[in-house]
């Protein structure tokens, strides 16, 4: 109840663009040794999106504060990566980022003044409220361009005129949590922290290898893409399963890296499917009874 309460308080500050919530505390019992990586990643996203996002990041923490099993290592772990990605780079925080060099004085000769980035365009659309959003999916999808399409767009600080379209890119911040990527990112994060909690009740030790498949999601264009379906591919195939005692992997661990391994930049995913269902098979063929049971 309270993660819905401080989930409405900061979507509705976002709404009427008047985040003055305050500095979120520190969650009860954190050890002193993460006291530090939690306090640089709430300002982190005080900066990404306000106060009250912030808080969410602090409620999520709080879940696996004084959890068994998580020791300050795992704790550490779990809010670096957390805070990474509430923290997507999508084209708002981009264009805010190279704003910051701006303001830093990054004309200067030794940096760079321009970036370029290739987005898929359903991923620019995804930056707009759900409404406008889904308007124009629908009319992309019927020409053919939505998942097929590819743009490439320049952040630069070279002109006024490129500093102009980075603030105007800037500016959809006010409404980001309102967006289709934002509810993508949302699912996303909810169900990796799910996972997490269930490794830890089922198989502690290989709770490490599932934390550190947040990595595996990160960046735009393509690779964003590849690195989601390929993280559910692995969560669906070998993760849930065991938790759900479907599939004995008496090592989960183990398993996710050997799936890892195998991923490439296909996006029909054929090695990671091959590799997926050989640990598959494996692990059934040494436990016939649950080859049964499923």
């Amino acid at each position: 109840m309270a993660s819905i309460l401080s989930s409405l308080r900061y979507l509705f500050a976002d709404v009427i663009g008047d985040d003055d919530a305050p500095t979120p505390f520190l969650p009860e019992g954190l050890p002193e040794a993460a006291a530090s990586i939690v306090s640089e990643h709430i300002h982190l996203l005080i900066d990404y999106q306000g106060p009250s996002y912030a808080q969410l990041y602090v409620d999520r923490i709080r879940r696996f504060v004084g959890r068994p099993h998580v020791d300050t290592a795992m704790l550490c772990e779990i809010a670096r990566l957390l805070a990474l990605r509430m923290a997507y780079e999508d084209l708002i925080r981009i264009a805010e980022l190279k704003l910051a060099e701006l303001e830093a004085g990054a004309m200067a000769r030794h940096r760079a003044i321009h970036d370029i980035r290739r987005f898929r365009l359903d991923e620019l659309v995804a930056v707009l409220p759900e409404a406008a959003a889904n308007s124009l999916m629908t009319a992309f999808e019927k020409v053919g361009w939505l998942r097929r399409r590819r743009m490439s767009l320049r952040f630069s600080i070279a002109s006024k005129g490129a500093v102009s379209r980075l603030k105007s890119f800037a500016a959809l911040k006010r409404w980001r949590l309102l967006s289709v990527r934002y509810a993508e990112e949302r699912i996303w994060v909810e169900r990796w922290l799910h996972m997490i909690a269930r490794c830890l009740d089922k198989q502690p030790a290989s709770a490490p290898a599932l934390i550190a498949t947040a990595t595996m999601v990160q960046g735009q264009g393509d690779a964003y893409w590849q690195g989601l379906a390929d993280w559910h591919a692995i969560v669906n195939g070998l993760a849930k399963p065991t938790f759900d005692g479907a599939l004995p992997l008496a090592d989960l661990g183990g398993a996710i890296a050997e799936a890892r391994a195998a991923a490439m930049p296909d996006p029909r995913q054929a090695a990671l499917k091959r590799t997926i269902a050989q640990i598959r098979a494996r692990a059934l063929a040494e436990h016939p009874d649950a080859k049964a049971a499923e």
